[in-house]
Parts: structure tokens; sequence; C-alpha cells
């Protein structure tokens, strides 16, 4: 599962750093190449919701077993490219073969571990892979062009997949759920086009800026279908997002903190991956390095920390401590400057440390609040949305802070007299690292009161595992008495 997990995630920015020598490759225009990272996320956020309740219809091992031979397909196709749109396509199908994988993986780790310490451990080695797992994409992508070829970037997730494939056989046979009626169709067109809408203007607005009409268009658009998706789900007799997923406490505030932590950490790569380059001068495989400091942070962060104390203590004591851990390594790289003298010491390696220790700490707790007391179909869903909260967050991020970054750093150059571009740069990355600082802070007050009023002892309980509204037994006492 940890395997499939790292597929899903290692797309997201692996092929970011071949995509220069992919578009030389194949000659795809400078107006097309973001088309290679675009194909992957829409079919992905788009069909996630799709995929949980196609993962539930097949069964979530056999959802998964199929989503791993489709994604090892579609990215041996991609490596095999010979034009633009053969890899665009091959970039599409992964992200639908990864719509089906990421709930059914979820789902499965849900359904097999149990036992409060043991789900805990296990839910700290599949967040340590996703947490880790955007930063190893980017160094394997900087080791991978330089020292094969752009297509082992494609390549890489045959063996990846076949691993998993072959440990399929420890994960514990489920049954297809049954007696849930067809596909909800209104829903899950509208989601597909609400989600698509969506991630779409996100990725639009840093070319374009938040003021284009496209942009403003597509929001709008995204906007009013997800708004008529919800009014669809709350009146449909088998909907595809059961709307209590949603509206309990706990688990909201669990969707919260995943959406915002991603969207600040996403935000946290590029500019990383900027100003490592950019202004220190650091090649591709360098700046995938430094990465590394983050990785294994986050790896502690998830498996020695959240993994080993979730049961021990309530998840708004791993939650808000690591959203604020993330918060004070962002607020120590708003003191950069494009002087290069004890970056790395001084500033990059304890940002590294705290923002993936907290990362670490967010992930494990959050997907099991996520997931924990759901049934059937609402196994899947919750799993679904789980991971289409943090593509969103990832896509906004991306979108919303390079924004910000580039307006900071044009205003720069008009305003300060003499100034460098390196200067101006950095400018407009600590501009919007001080936003990024300021969400995760907001994030911490807004989820406190979601996941402290619950009670640690409740949020373990196992009780909790069958419904998320289960009542003490004393309260059904009363109850009968009444």
């Amino acid at each position: 599962m940890a395997a499939a997990q790292l597929l899903v995630v290692l797309d997201g920015t692996i092929v970011n750093i071949a995509l220069p020598s992919a578009q030389h490759a194949l000659g795809i225009s400078d107006a097309g190449r973001h088309w290679v990272i675009t194909a992957y996320l829409l079919a992905f956020g788009g069909l996630l919701l799709v995929g949980g309740r196609i993962s539930g219809a097949l069964g979530h091992r056999r959802a998964f077993i199929v989503g791993l031979v489709g994604f090892a397909a579609a990215s041996a196709l991609g490596g095999l490219s010979v034009n633009p749109g053969m890899l665009i396509g091959s970039r599409a199908a992964q992200g639908v073969f990864a719509a089906l994988l990421a709930p059914a993986a979820l789902s499965l780790l849900t359904t097999t571990f149990t036992e409060t310490h043991e789900r805990g451990r296990a839910f700290g080695v599949f967040a340590a892979i996703g947490a880790a797992g955007s930063a190893v994409g980017l160094i394997a992508g900087g080791l991978l062009t330089e020292y094969a070829s752009w297509r082992w970037c494609l390549y890489i997730n045959v063996p990846i997949a076949l691993l998993a494939l072959l440990g399929t056989i420890f994960v514990p046979p489920d049954r297809p759920i049954r007696g849930a009626g067809r596909l909800d169709l209104p829903g899950a067109l509208l989601s597909v086009a609400g989600l698509v809408a969506s991630v779409y203007a996100f990725n639009e607005a840093e070319p374009h800026g938040w003021d284009s009409p496209r942009v403003l268009g597509l929001l709008a658009c995204g906007v009013l279908l997800l708004a008529a998706f919800v009014v669809v789900e709350m009146r449909a007799p088998e909907p595809l997002l059961p709307m209590r997923v949603l509206v309990h406490r706990a688990r909201a505030g669990a969707f919260i903190s995943i959406t915002l932590m991603f969207l600040a950490m996403f935000g946290f790569y590029l500019f990383m991956s900027y100003y490592t380059q950019a202004v220190l001068g650091y090649s591709p495989v360098q700046a995938g390095l430094t990465l590394i400091i983050n990785a294994l942070a986050a790896l502690v962060g998830s498996t020695l920390i959240a993994g080993r104390l979730y049961g021990r203590v309530s998840p708004a004591a791993l939650i808000l401590p690591g959203l604020i851990a993330a918060a004070a390594g962002m607020l120590i790289l708003t003191r950069l400057t494009a002087q290069t003298t004890d970056v790395l010491p001084l500033y990059l390696a304890p940002a590294m440390v705290l923002t993936g220790l907290g990362l670490g700490c967010v992930i494990p707790p959050t997907a099991i609040l996520a997931t924990t007391g759901m049934r059937g179909h609402d196994t899947g869903a919750a799993s679904a949305t789980y991971n289409a909260a943090q593509q969103l967050g990832a896509a906004l991020g991306i979108a919303l802070l390079n924004t910000i970054a580039t307006s900071a750093t044009a205003a720069y150059l008009r305003t300060t007299t003499a100034a460098t571009p390196g200067a101006a740069s950095v400018h407009g990355y600590t501009t919007a690292l001080t936003v990024a600082f300021g969400i995760l802070v907001a994030t911490a007050c807004v989820a406190a009161p979601l996941l402290i009023m619950r009670g640690p002892r409740q949020s373990h309980d196992r009780r909790d595992e069958t419904t998320p509204h289960a009542q003490p037994a004393q309260d059904l006492v009363v109850d009968h008495q009444r």
C-alpha cells in the first residue's frame, strides 16, 4: 500500500525536473508543455470521488490491483512516447488509474489495520511515503534526467508497481459492496466537472494571474458545479459523497488541516527548488538532495512520533503542534536574503527539519480521522475525499503562492532603487512564505475547536470504528430508561 502511495505522490513532481528535456526531445511548444503536468493533475483530482465509489463496487483489493496494472502500463507508454500527444495522453491515463488506486489503498489500510496502536504505526508508514514522496520525486527526477534519460522518470513506476503488485498476496481479500444501487451519475458528472474546473483554474492562475477572465470564469464555473453537486448529493438516494462524511466535526477538522497544510507545503517545495537553483546556483541534483533533510524529517515525524503516539494522545495533540512546527519553518525562511553565506545551516536546514516534522505529524492522524467510522461505500468516499483535499490544496498552493511571489517581485523591482533580479526574487519568495506562515497559524486556530472538543479517548474508542456517531454505553442506558 505504501509503494502504491509512492507512485501516486512521486508522479506529482518527478516529471517537473524532466520536463525541459522531454520538451526538447519531443518538440513540445512552450504554450503546450504545461499539459504534461496538468493532464495528470486534472484526471487525478477530477476523478477521485468516482474512483472511490468504483473501488467499493469492485472491492478495494481488486480495485487496488487494477489501478496498479493500469498505472504501470500508462507509465510505460509515456516512457515510449514519440510525440507530445502520446506523452500527454499517457499522463492523463496515469491520473485516471491514480484516481482509482489512491482511495483503494487508503480504504485497504483502514479496513486491514483496526487495532489502535497497529493502525497508528501502519498509517505512520503510509504517511511517511506521502510526506516524503514529493521531495523524493524532485530528487529522483534530477538524478534520472541527468544520468539516464527523462524517459526513466516514467519507466521507474513500472518496477515500483510490480513490487506493490507482488505485495497484494499479503492483503486480505475483501468483497465488493453490494446493494448500494447504481452509480450516482448526476453526482459523478458534477463532481468531475467541478473538480476539473477548479484544479484547472488554480493551474491557469500561475501564468495568467488571478484577475484573468479565463481564471475567474473557471473558478466561477467550478464553484457553481460543486455547489450543484452538494445539492444533488443531499437529495440522492445513493449519493456519491454522503454529506455525513463531511459534517462530522473531527473529520471536518482533518479535511481542513490537510488541505491547508498541502497548500503551504507545495508552495514551499516550489520556492525551495527556485531558490536553491536560481539564487544559490545549485544543480538540479543538488537542489533535489537539499530536500533530503525535509524527507528524513517527515519520515521521523510520521513513524517515530505520530505512528508511535497515536492512540496514546489525542489527534489534536499531533495535528496542532505539527501545523505550528511547519509554520515555524516557514517563518525562518522569511529571513532569507540573496546572500549565499551560511544559508544552509542557518536557514534551510532548520526550516527543512521543522516543515518535515510538521507534515509528518499531520498526515497520519488526519488520514485516520478522515476514514475512521466509515462503512460500505462511505469508506471509499471518505478516502477519495481525503485525497481530493490534498490535490486541491496542492494545486491552489502552487497557483496562489506563486502569484503572490511574482507580484511581490515585480513590485520590488518597480519601487526599489538599484534592485537586483536575485534580491527581487528572494523578496517575492519570502513574501509568499509569510503568507504560508499565516495560513498555517490560521489553520491551527480554526482546526483546534473542531479537534479538541472531540476528546482524546473518544477519538480512539473502538466503538468509533463502526459508526462515526457511536454513543457511549451509559448514554444508551439512559436513553433506554427514558
